[in-house]
């Protein structure tokens, strides 16, 4: 039988499906895992005499290991594959969660949770580029979209089970709160048992009669193979993300991404102080609202992924937050109403334009060097993470809400300039046309 379809337009199918649940069910346990800590936290915090400086940084020592781990992951990705690393970091989230059980001091908690970021970093350099070189173009966007929407889920999800296991008692309870995280990770390590490889990566690196086999096996004998690569074979080579004709990509997707955590999780993670500086009485109803808004986003954002263009959709949504949040500075004295009406705008915008982060940078760039280039934008994208996450119970301290409220909706403003300038379109053409640049 002639080979006449395209990977990227054969109609979705069970494989197409059962990847995506694989893959989402990964991000899952990233939100699961970086969400429960901070429960977990108020409870160990006494018995194992953590000072602030001990708080912060064992609250922040996943986003640590998730910066210090993405370029490394990205890049070995694209040298050994993406089903080695996909397989791995499962099995190693279901180990190290375990593990934390057995901590008896501040620094094996800091170095295992370390490590848990560092995990994660692979699993976010692997997921979204697998996904997206298996998935047929219209629908690539919606279910890349269902990652970011799917750690959302995750990390409200350890929320609930966090609060859940409180009511159990016992001054170590915290220590199964952490271990929880295993339990969907050893349900996807063995989901993912027998994962395919990408035939885009086998492509790419010469290896066609593999490709064949995985596409013939997966996807039919009609489809082709030989339009998965429109360049001559290249080694995999970091520096080519920074070379003249990738290097405005390369820094669009990390700031974009940065630009978008930084505001975000900084206030999810300390929300109620924010309230508290807003004055706002209700602290539990409003970070209720939040979330409830948090995950509406989510889900908004993975209905209208393939729906309009990835800049309208980014550049729209960075304005939108800068009002959100402008319009907090500019209103003297906000009521309540106005107050929660205002976060949950931003939250719902932040949370639905979130699931870009998943897509867009997925699109931008060459199977050689996807992965290499996803991995480097995660990694800056932890620095706004952290950054945020830092520096602003310090800055609501020294400076106050308005000026902290101020100086966020100017760091967005520049990322929405930054989009207005850099910003490709990628929707709906193929994975090798979205990753040229001559053709963009």
């Amino acid at each position: 039988m002639d080979r006449t379809v395209s990977m990227d337009d054969i109609p979705l199918n069970k494989f197409h499906i059962k990847v995506a649940i694989y893959t989402t069910g990964g991000k899952f346990c990233d939100g699961y895992i970086l969400g429960v800590i901070a429960i977990a936290l108020s409870l160990l915090g006494p018995q194992l005499e953590l000072s602030a400086f001990w708080y912060g940084l064992i609250g922040s020592s996943a986003l640590i290991g998730l910066f210090l781990g993405s370029f490394f992951f990205g890049w070995l990705t694209d040298k050994i594959g993406r089903k080695p690393i996909y397989m791995a970091t499962i099995a190693l989230f279901v180990l190290i969660s375990v593990l934390q059980y057995f901590v008896s001091t501040q620094e094996q908690l800091f170095i295992l949770r370390l490590l848990l970021g560092f995990t994660i970093s692979a699993e976010y350099a692997t997921g979204a580029t697998l996904l997206s070189e298996l998935i047929p173009r219209k629908n690539r966007g919606t279910i890349l979209a269902c990652l970011n929407a799917m750690w959302t889920v995750g990390f409200v999800v350890s929320v609930v089970a966090g609060y859940t296991m409180l009511h159990f008692g016992g001054d170590e309870i915290w220590r199964w709160i952490l271990v929880s995280s295993a339990v969907p990770a050893f349900i996807l390590l063995i989901l993912r048992l027998g994962s395919a490889e990408s035939p885009r990566w086998l492509m790419s690196k010469g290896k066609v009669e593999k490709a064949k086999k995985v596409v013939d096996k997966h996807f039919g004998r009609h489809v082709r193979v030989d339009d998965l690569v429109i360049e001559e074979r290249k080694k995999t080579e970091i520096k080519e993300i920074f070379n003249k004709k990738y290097r405005t990509r390369t820094a669009f997707a990390g700031l974009f991404w940065c630009l978008h955590v930084l505001p975000y999780f900084g206030m999810m993670t300390f929300l109620p102080v924010v309230f508290d500086s807003l004055k706002i009485e209700d602290e539990f109803l409003s970070t209720l609202i939040s979330n409830l808004f948090q995950l509406a986003g989510a889900v908004a954002g993975v209905v209208i992924m393939d729906k309009i263009s990835r800049r309208n959709f980014v550049i729209y949504s960075f304005l939108i937050l800068a009002v959100s949040l402008g319009l907090l500075v500019l209103i003297p004295n906000p009521t309540s109403a106005v107050i929660i009406a205002c976060f949950s705008i931003y939250v719902f915008i932040a949370s639905g334009s979130g699931n870009l982060q998943t897509v867009y940078p997925s699109e931008m760039f060459p199977t050689h060097v996807r992965s290499t280039a996803v991995g480097f934008a995660t990694m800056i994208s932890r620095i706004g993470a952290a950054l945020g996450t830092f520096l602003l119970p310090i800055s609501l301290d020294a400076l106050g809400i308005q000026i902290t409220m101020g100086i966020l909706t100017g760091i967005l403003l520049l990322a929405l300039f930054i989009s207005i300038k850099w910003a490709p379109e990628t929707r709906n053409v193929s994975l090798e046309k979205a990753a040229n640049v001559n053709a963009s």
